[in-house]
């Protein structure tokens, strides 16, 4: 009996993040910004955590890993399509390679494959991980249409050390297009700084041989969960028909939008950005970008 597929009304991304019940990051950040943007989001989760890793101790850790490939089997059975597929967080090389058979799977040429290596910040792997979890993200990072990883994460996978910016924009110009060497066709490089008045992104495009700075206002405070918000930002840019460049500043933009938000509102930055008081701004630059 032929499987009747299950085609997207308008967008679908499948969202292959953990969740934490507490601090905004991963799919508690990537469901509702997509949803937000008009994707319909197909969420797997890879784990359940009751904090985020950083700066919470005694955070629980439920490790998914033997559900992963029912959820993928399910899908197929159903004959599920998607516009993309948007990876973070993924609890171990097992779980990574998994992940790179189901991007083999539902990539029907079409897809756009996002890949965020999430597995390290700050200079250090997230304590969850050790050394073997770099290879698995760097063979991840072969299948991916647009990698974006942050300094750290960039550093990790081209086997350099890590260094605290300012940047010589030459150094991060080589730093991404080795990351395009790895098989990326587009590289995003978050946590770039020339200077201490701007932060934001590097943008290269391996097709053309175009990089793109883009940055926003620098400020000197760390908030846990801005990775996991920009990307999300990004994909939801990338899948409104934004051109890489254009949806760079989207995301640098917005997200600057949700510190400035969380600066103003006072809460412990472990528990993430003010996201959820930006979005009203998000859908009316995406409702005046369709209307162009």
């Amino acid at each position: 009996m032929e499987t009747k597929q299950v085609s997207p009304p308008r967008r679908r991304v499948a969202a292959i993040h953990d969740i934490s019940g507490f601090g905004k990051c991963s799919l508690t950040v990537a469901l509702p910004i997509l949803s937000a943007a008009g994707i319909e989001t197909a969420c797997m989760p890879t784990a359940v955590l009751s904090t985020h890793t950083g700066d919470f101790e005694g955070f629980t850790y439920r490790d998914l890993t033997s559900d992963l490939a029912s959820f993928g089997n399910h899908w197929a059975s159903l004959g599920m399509r998607f516009n993309a597929i948007y990876t973070g967080f993924l609890g171990s090389p097992k779980q990574a390679s998994l992940i790179s058979a189901l991007i083999d799977r539902f990539q029907d040429g079409k897809t756009l494959v996002c890949v965020d290596p999430a597995m390290a910040d700050g200079g250090k792997l997230y304590k969850v991980f050790d050394g073997t979890m770099i290879d698995a993200m760097r063979r991840l990072a072969e299948k991916a249409d647009v990698l974006m990883p942050n300094m750290t994460e960039a550093a990790f996978l081209l086997g350099e050390p890590y260094h605290d910016g300012p940047y010589d924009q030459a150094a991060i110009q080589k730093m991404v297009r080795g990351l395009a060497e790895l098989g990326a066709k587009q590289v995003v490089l978050t946590g770039v700084h020339y200077d201490e008045r701007e932060l934001g992104c590097a943008c290269y495009d391996a097709r053309t041989g175009v990089f793109h700075d883009v940055l926003g206002q620098y400020i000197p405070k760390h908030f846990h969960g801005t990775g996991d918000v920009f990307a999300s930002f990004l994909v939801a840019a990338l899948l409104n028909g934004y051109a890489l460049d254009d949806a760079a500043r989207f995301a640098v933009t917005l997200t600057c939008m949700c510190i400035d938000a969380t600066i103003a509102v006072g809460t412990d930055p472990r528990e993430g950005v003010a996201f959820e008081d930006v979005l009203p701004q998000m859908m009316a630059m995406l409702a005046e970008k369709r209307a162009q």
